[in-house]
């Protein structure tokens, strides 16, 4: 009884990741397709790759992705960090749900209700409008690391630093940050991950001009997924993977903690 048990839930294993990651595995695969469609497999060829490199309109998304994930997973990382540290320190009932409501809700729902704020504000959409937009999705995520690294942290050191004569800052710049740390960089490699992976929320808030690379891949696949689009679509996989297990080595706890 137990054997077959154990067969079902292998098939059921195989089956679950099977269906997560063939799909991601063929997009590998077919960005080294030599053929401009992906019907059929004819070769192997980086060309591909080498046609990113002069694709202004692909360098230039790159570069708008970039520039707004740094500034939102800086931005992101300082405001969440604060959050956390109050989450903490002050049991309030509200101050969970004021943090944590931004990646409750769909995204979908926070990309409308954003749109909605900026044109109340007669913002023009662009840039600006999306880096605030991810920023305010972000900061949730970063406090629930650092929550989660406080709350393994013994509360006796700082108590000792205090005793010792430190004053609040110090003992929170000398005891309470080294501590918290791998939390803070985790999380600021989370932000930045899921900001340049974001599509629904910059679909929403970006103007004509703030091109991002999800939304690059959007256009350029609503004619045909190329094999161009397979490598741009597998280099940015393998950038969100390698920040991932980055985060996952920095903070193992930290991350999977909710």
């Amino acid at each position: 009884m137990h054997s077959k048990q154990s067969k079902w839930l292998w098939a059921a294993a195989i089956f679950v990741y099977g269906f997560l990651y063939v799909p991601l595995i063929i997009v590998v695969a077919y960005s080294f397709n030599d053929s401009k469609l992906n019907a059929e497999w004819v070769g192997f060829t980086f060309k591909w790759y080498g046609l990113l490199i002069h694709n202004e309109q692909m360098l230039v998304a790159a570069r708008n992705s970039l520039i707004i994930a740094v500034v939102t997973s800086c931005c992101a990382t300082v405001l969440g960090t604060l959050a956390g540290l109050a989450m903490h320190k002050y049991k309030l009932r509200v101050l969970p749900i004021l943090v944590l409501t931004p990646i409750a809700i769909p995204e979908i729902l926070m990309g409308v209700a954003l749109l909605i704020f900026f044109v109340m504000l007669n913002m023009t959409l662009g840039m600006v409008s999306v880096t605030l937009a991810h920023i305010a999705f972000c900061i949730g995520f970063v406090a629930i690391v650092v929550r989660s690294r406080l709350q393994g942290m013994d509360e006796a050191l700082v108590e000792a630093a205090r005793d010792l004569g430190a004053s609040p800052i110090q003992a929170f710049r000398l005891v309470t940050m080294p501590l918290i740390m791998p939390g803070i960089i985790a999380g600021a490699l989370m932000a930045f991950t899921l900001s340049i992976d974001d599509f629904v929320i910059t679909f929403f808030t970006a103007g004509a001009g703030a091109s991002t690379l999800p939304l690059q891949i959007y256009s350029m696949i609503r004619i045909a997924v190329t094999p161009e689009v397979n490598a741009i679509s597998t280099l940015l996989m393998l950038l969100t993977l390698t920040l991932i297990l980055i985060a996952s080595k920095v903070a193992p706890s930290a991350l999977r903690a909710k």
